[in-house]
């Protein structure tokens, strides 16, 4: 099988991301957070937007979304080098998979995905926020992109 031919960047350049909002969580370390946001009903977050991405022109339509994808950076799991196989805890930590087989919070890009409730959004003391609940981010956890 050949390789794709691509007119983009090699993989080999760094990617720069900006969070554009910082969690303001019910879970203040890692160790109390639940593997999956299913698992955490009525876990309420407050996403708190970064100028210059603090309008709310931006998140116009939002409001019928009832769920939305939230991708992260794990900040508190950043190694400086990743590792092929993991040892999962829900396996007991006993059993090694693939890290692409599993939800490790150490990756090649520290990066995570989660789908949370949509609770609207409100300005509180001049900052734009969003409100999100059933989620399993732990407090400070920067947040790169939001779709619903």
């Amino acid at each position: 099988m050949t390789r794709p031919r691509h007119k983009s960047k090699p993989a080999t350049e760094a990617l720069t991301l900006t969070p554009i909002a910082y969690t303001r969580s019910c879970f203040k370390d890692k160790f109390g957070v639940p593997r999956q946001p299913g698992l955490t009903r009525y876990a309420h977050a407050d996403l708190v937007i970064e100028p210059p991405f603090d309008r709310e022109d931006a998140f116009r339509g939002l409001e019928t979304a009832s769920h939305l994808w939230l991708t992260f950076q794990f900040h508190e799991a950043v190694r400086a080098e990743w590792r092929p196989v993991v040892r999962p805890p829900r396996l007991g930590g006993n059993k090694k998979i693939g890290v692409f087989a599993s939800r490790s919070p150490f990756r090649p890009n520290s990066l995570g995905l989660s789908v949370v409730r949509n609770e609207g959004l409100e300005r509180k003391n001049g900052r734009l926020v969003l409100k999100i609940r059933d989620h399993d981010l732990i407090d400070g956890t920067p947040i790169l992109d939001i779709k619903p």
